[in-house]
């Protein structure tokens, strides 16, 4: 079944568009408060958001539509996604629900729900989701509508379970971290349990206005840190998104590291001290090539999904993986969190920077990625990728790298886009079929 509201990961548009707006969040919270309603107990859903200006309007529209049909609605604030996850299982809630569009500009904004374990809906929940919000949801009576309420120490516990994740024998003392916040839903409590820990924290991104977040920080520019890093001669950095569930690190010498190293690092070092699970890690086909052969050299496997965090977690609880996650950022440690923790993937990474002894340009360079190029093709409507001309200059492509590399071609899930990405040891062969490739889909989509 084609899905009309949700993509990818939940609900998202630009605020007072056609999807994301505040009738729509009111429908939702109804939709949603009554495909949970399960059993006779006080059913209570936990709402976060992240720094937009819009999270006001949406926060309320949810309120009323999940008090409307009977739900107790606890508000917790601006917080990470994965704290929104964590708190929603450890106060027995039915529902978890963080408003945010993650990595977008301030104009846009998501809705993300979460079911009772912490774990993102699946796509048959979604779909009944769905149908409800197109139909009349019943009301309930007037004296049982719900009630809400802020929780005021919402941050504190989240810190604290952050803190949890590190190793109690280690200390981030003598370890100068910039930590670039976005902007976002981490600006409190990121550089708070880097300071409780012991790190000297250089703390930017730290100031949202409502309109700022994303605005030339976080992971998706790390530009800014990267100067910052060098300028304050800081060991590490550590980049955020505006929902603080996307990881990027910036080293000593001001070096982007990406979620592909990154793993790479993390189960390196699960698998030294024996807690690495299913004997390898879970990524999506777009994780650089360099890295499979990386882990296998050292008697490691790599699953790859299709892209999509869910689609990582799905595979890493069915296959009993507890790493995995996106060349992006987003890296799910499973032993800790139900999705993506910026925070405490950082924390890992900065037990392994303490362990080591060692700059962050050593310890987390760990293989030479392969030449990589992604270019995106927009096309007006149909299905390019099924006309015989590009399949046939995509079958020429692969008979041309013969084993020496990969292709990844696919449509966006959010977009009218077709994404083409090769990789391969020679930079101007990758180069060159790209080319090739998304012209013919010009072509053909023109």
């Amino acid at each position: 079944m084609a899905r009309k509201y949700f993509g990818t990961d939940g609900i998202r548009g630009a605020t007072n568009g056609a999807v994301m707006t505040a009738e729509m969040a009111m429908k939702v919270g109804m939709a949603a408060g009554a495909y949970f309603l399960r059993g006779d107990h006080r059913h209570r859903v936990v709402i976060g958001k992240d720094t937009r200006l819009s999270g006001y309007m949406l926060e309320s529209a949810l309120v009323a539509g999940f008090t409307s049909v009977g739900m107790d609605v606890v508000m917790v604030g601006p917080l990470p996604t994965p704290a929104v996850a964590m708190l929603t299982h450890s106060m027995r809630a039915d529902i978890g629900v963080m408003i945010s569009a993650s990595h977008n500009p301030f104009a846009d904004n998501g809705i993300k729900l979460f079911g009772p374990d912490g774990y993102k809906l699946s796509d048959e929940a979604e779909e009944s989701i769905e149908t409800l919000i197109e139909e009349k949801v019943p009301l309930v009576a007037s004296g049982k509508i719900g009630r809400a309420r802020r929780v005021e120490d919402a941050a504190g516990r989240y810190i604290h379970f952050a803190k949890s994740t590190f190793p109690q024998s280690l200390r981030l003392d003598g370890l100068r971290v910039v930590i670039d916040c976005a902007n976002g839903a981490a600006y409190k409590v990121a550089p708070a349990a880097l300071w409780e820990l012991g790190a000297d924290v250089v703390a930017i991104g730290v100031t949202p206005n409502g309109t700022n977040i994303n605005d030339g920080v976080g992971s998706t520019a790390p530009q800014t840190l990267a100067e910052t890093v060098v300028a304050s001669g800081a060991d590490i950095g550590i980049a955020l998104d505006g929902d603080a569930d996307r990881l990027i690190i910036v080293d000593e010498k001001g070096m982007v590291v990406d979620g592909d190293q990154l793993m790479a690092t993390i189960a390196t070092s699960y698998a030294r001290e024996g807690r690495l699970a299913g004997g390898g890690l879970v990524a999506t086909v777009m994780s650089n090539l360099g890295l499979e052969r990386h882990l296998a050299a050292q008697g490691l496997g790599l699953v790859r999904t299709k892209v999509g965090d869910r689609h990582v977690l799905e595979a890493m609880r069915t296959r009993g993986y507890n790493v995995g996650g996106e060349q992006s950022g987003h890296i799910i440690l499973s032993d800790y969190a139900r999705t993506g923790d910026g925070l405490v993937a950082a924390l890992q990474v900065l037990a392994e920077l303490k362990r080591a002894g060692a700059p962050a340009s050593e310890v987390l360079h760990r293989f030479d990625p392969l030449p990589q190029l992604l270019k995106n093709v927009r096309f007006a409507g149909g299905k390019p990728l099924e006309h015989e001309k590009v399949q046939g200059v995509i079958a020429a492509a692969e008979a041309e790298l013969a084993g020496r590399g990969r292709l990844v071609i696919r449509p966006s899930g959010t977009e009218p886009v077709i994404r083409v990405m090769a990789e391969g040891e020679d930079q101007r062969q990758v180069e060159t079929l790209v080319d090739r490739i998304c012209d013919v889909v010009r072509e053909v989509a023109a």
